[in-house]
């Protein structure tokens, strides 16, 4: 019987399946920057062996490497550390654990070759990606952050950011790491002998940065290894207090992990303290916002008035609408943007 390679089945199958799945999962992720000479067959041979794990998640390929995400059940977690040793290129690789595990943070097996793993825009050609910053373990990085003089950058999206970062951190207004490099660097310019400690999610942005403002004259840069993941555990194991504060945003269906209960942002539609993250519920405009518990109530777990009276029109109003919007061009203007209300 031929096995097929990617997934078959519609949403709602998926939900289903995940929810009467009764076994415990593990949220895990990892990168690595290695060659890899035929990233279709290698994509190949993984999807085969992941799926037969039960593993479910995003995995992104490319010849400069691999940036995966995923839940695993935790009764296959040896199996997958033993099967991923085997492959040389993924030897010994660092296996993040989440803080947090939630059952529906994935619900499919999705393995994609790309030109880069993480989209940075830079042309590795120019210097040597390899040539990257000095790593710091979480606790080292924790009482660096102590040290008088240094400066500390978010290497994340705004919409990151704004629900937890470091204290004193620099928090670059940005949608996409494409951007945030230039403007990085610009925002350095005249710091160039200081210590730079850099941070991001799980680690894999500040391996490219890091490398990147070494070749760009920085002398001292310091880069959090495994994230703000691996911190979080590291921290919460060692029973000191984290000096990151809020939630840390992930990209599955958490949306967040909890890292303290500190707010530090507010509802986008009604300006109370709220750091819950959604997408509109809208397909047509599917908009990421953060949204407290009761204008989700309000809206229908909708961004605006207008996307509500949307989702309440039968499900075939709503996709002749979409097509003809598609068809047209004509992309959502009413949504709530950043930072509106209340910041």
């Amino acid at each position: 019987m031929k096995k097929f390679l990617f997934n078959r089945y519609d949403k709602d199958t998926l939900l289903k399946r995940v929810s009467t799945d009764s076994r415990e999962r593990r949220v895990i992720s990892f990168y690595r920057y290695v060659k890899i000479e035929d990233p279709l067959a290698f994509r190949n041979k993984l999807y085969d062996v992941f799926e037969d794990l039960g593993i479910l998640g995003r995995i992104y390929l490319a010849k400069e490497g691999i940036n995966a995400q995923f839940s695993i059940p935790v009764d296959n977690y040896d199996k997958l550390r033993a099967i991923v040793d085997s492959i040389p290129e993924l030897n010994k690789i660092y296996f993040n654990d989440a803080v947090e595990d939630k059952k529906e943070s994935f619900i499919k097996l999705a393995i994609k070759v790309r030109k880069k793993i993480v989209a940075d825009g830079l042309d590795d050609s120019q210097f040597d990606p390899s040539d990257v910053g000095t790593h710091l373990t979480p606790l080292e990085f924790h009482a660096a952050l102590a040290e008088p003089g240094v400066i500390v950058v978010d290497l994340r999206n705004n919409y990151e950011s704004e629900v937890g970062h470091f204290e004193n951190a620099i928090l670059p207004d940005v949608g996409t790491f494409r951007e945030e490099l230039p403007i990085v660097e610009g925002i350095l310019k005249e710091e160039k002998e200081k210590k730079i400690l850099l941070y991001c999610t799980g680690g894999i942005r500040c391996e490219k940065a890091s490398a990147y403002l070494k070749y760009k004259g920085f002398s001292h840069v310091h880069q959090l290894q495994g994230g703000i993941i691996n911190y979080a555990k590291a921290v919460q194991d060692a029973g000191i207090t984290s000096k990151f504060k809020g939630k840390n945003f992930v990209f599955d269906d958490r949306l967040g992990e909890r890292i303290t209960e500190d707010v530090l942002t507010v509802c986008y539609v009604c300006g109370k303290p709220s750091d819950r993250h959604t997408n509109c519920a809208n397909l047509g405009c599917h908009v990421l916002l953060v949204q407290c518990e009761d204008c989700a109530k309000e809206l229908l777990n909708c961004c605006s008035e207008e996307c509500k009276k949307i989702v309440l029109l039968p499900e075939e109003e709503q996709k002749l609408l979409r097509k003809e919007n598609r068809e047209n061009k004509k992309y959502p203007t009413h949504h709530l943007t950043r930072k509106l209300v209340g910041k």
